[in-house]
């Protein structure tokens, strides 16, 4: 007998790259990211060939659009291989613009996975990841409540 086993991948929805797009911002040409690494399009740092953004790259808007889609392909598959449990589409565009800003969080995987209530995952979200070099940044604030909100909505 062989079993075939279907898996589904959900793919960010319009919410959800739209919220990464207004955080991100869109340049079209190279600049050094507040890390001194030279970033490209709605905030990336490589090409989808696997090539480094280099100083003096310029890019078209489609050719951004493009880079963020096969972009999040990767942080697409860690929220589906870290959740365990049914999630609606909003949780899913928030999870997937919180582990693109942050590279993901264990702590808020497990509050999905354990169905903690609104209540911990809201605070979770607006109290963790807004800080750079120590310093509450107004920016990360405003993008841990448009995530949270995204995800109860």
């Amino acid at each position: 007998i062989i079993l075939i086993v279907k898996t589904y991948q959900m793919k960010t929805g319009f919410k959800g790259i739209e919220l990464i797009k207004s955080f991100e911002g869109l340049k079209l040409k190279a600049y050094l990211c507040p890390a001194g690494v030279w970033t490209i399009g709605y905030g990336n740092t490589f090409y989808p060939n696997g090539k480094s953004v280099k100083k003096g790259d310029v890019i078209t808007e489609q050719v951004a659009e493009n880079i963020l889609i096969d972009t999040l392909k990767g942080f697409e598959f860690t929220v589906m291989q870290r959740v365990k449990v049914p999630i609606s589409q909003n949780k899913f565009d928030a999870l997937v613009s919180h582990t693109f800003n942050t590279g993901g969080s264990n702590t808020l995987f497990n509050l999905v996975n354990r169905k903690a209530t609104n209540e911990e995952i809201y605070n979770w979200f607006t109290t963790k990841y807004i800080t750079g070099g120590g310093v509450k940044l107004s920016g990360l604030v405003r993008r841990r409540k448009a995530e949270a909100d995204l995800y109860f909505s």
